[in-house]
């Protein structure tokens, strides 16, 4: 009998911060790990060959934005997603439900499923959780979600319950399809959803694990919560998974997140930030976010920052990537976005490194010692992967 499509060993922990490794068809994962996303089959602006250039090991796929268009028939025709984007290593795929809840203005809920309408044509489609597995089935990525619902922040308690209740159930039958042989070599993670809600978290987590699934996602975050409710909320959920399972947190998210996350015991991330805010002119260093477009920087010879191994930290200068920027040159996409993927991946990188060093704990002070949150610039919402 075959081993599980994906493993994860834990290699080392330092308080409840760890360093894992998950390995999977496409190759091995270093955890924590950050994951572009890859919205409808590319990250924005970038090829495979910059991703590879700045160390990513994982992408994530929209199952949501891949059905709209070009449909996961014809890219299971085509050889599967890794394939049809010439992706050779890991892809995670969502299960499309954050999508239907922030984007489709017109869809309805039921017991059996969500219907709602394309905004780009306005077709009507359907996304049940077999649906949703048979899509990701087709998409062939390495680890996918059972279909779940997401809700706004603030939630009543009876209405985080009614969609806890709903969730649950939708993750057995997505269980179901997936056991029945829809998900081939892929793993399975469950979403753990209640709300803002102690007493639900508890139940979502004790519920899903009795499931029994590769690994698991927490839901919900970030949708409107105060900053230290969602770390709470996160710390209590994450310390109810299972240990020898990996922990994903959904659409988080700005780099401050990413540490206090790991110092609760995350392992995985995803959020379409660095990707969406480079293409609005917002770029990250270890002193904080700053805006490439503003004057200031209109005859700056430095790069982006200092000792930054990305392509343009190492060939141009602030003065020249404001220009690209302002002129509405397509390369700055290209140039920023690099950069702003290269600094996430390398915040993780640095972080496996002090756990392993048992020196977590000194990493996230001298973090937040330097690093100054500055407010977000205006975005374009066409990413759509997450908060």
């Amino acid at each position: 009998m075959s081993g599980p499509p994906v493993t994860f060993d834990r290699l080392s922990t330092d308080g409840a911060a760890r360093r894992g490794r998950l390995t999977t068809p496409h190759g091995t994962v270093e955890t924590p790990v950050f994951m572009p996303v890859g919205t409808r089959g590319t990250v924005k602006a970038l090829g495979p060959d910059d991703l590879a250039s700045v160390g990513a090991e994982i992408v994530l796929g929209n199952t949501y934005h891949l059905l709209l268009r070009p449909g996961p028939e014809l890219i299971r025709d085509l050889g599967g997603l890794h394939r049809f984007m010439a992706w050779d290593r890991a892809i995670l795929t969502d299960s499309g439900g954050f999508q239907v809840w922030s984007l489709s203005k017109l869809r309805k809920i039921t017991e059996e499923g969500v219907t709602f309408r394309s905004p780009i044509d306005g077709a009507e489609h359907f996304l049940s959780p077999e649906r949703s597995v048979e899509i990701q089935a087709a998409l062939g990525s390495d680890i996918v979600h059972p279909l779940d619902e997401c809700l706004a922040y603030p939630a009543g308690h009876a209405d985080a319950e009614r969609s806890l209740d709903l969730t649950l159930r939708w993750a057995v039958r997505a269980r179901r399809a997936y056991r029945a042989g829809a998900g081939g070599r892929q793993a399975l993670f469950g979403i753990v959803q209640g709300g803002a809600f102690d007493d639900l978290r508890r139940r979502a987590a004790t519920d899903t694990v009795a499931l029994g699934f590769d690994g698991y996602a927490i839901g919900g975050m970030a949708v409107g919560e105060p900053k230290p409710l969602m770390h709470d909320l996160i710390e209590l959920t994450a310390s109810l998974l299972p240990a020898d399972r990996p922990r994903y947190v959904m659409g988080v998210g700005k780099p401050e997140d990413l540490v206090e996350a790991v110092a609760r015991g995350v392992d995985m991330f995803d959020c379409v930030l660095p990707t969406r805010n480079a293409r609005n002119g917002q770029v990250f260093t270890a002193d904080g976010p700053l805006v490439i477009k503003h004057a200031a920087h209109a005859r700056d010879p430095k790069p982006i920052e200092e000792g930054c191994a990305c392509y343009a930290c190492r060939t141009f200068s602030r003065a020249y990537l404001r220009h690209l920027f302002v002129a509405g040159e397509l390369l700055a996409y290209r140039l920023l976005t690099l950069h702003n993927l290269q600094f996430f991946l390398g915040l993780v990188r640095a972080m496996r490194e002090a756990i392993v060093a048992g020196r977590f704990a000194a990493f996230r002070t001298r973090f937040f010692e330097r690093y100054r949150v500055s407010s977000p610039v205006e975005v374009s919402l066409d990413d759509a992967g997450g908060p």
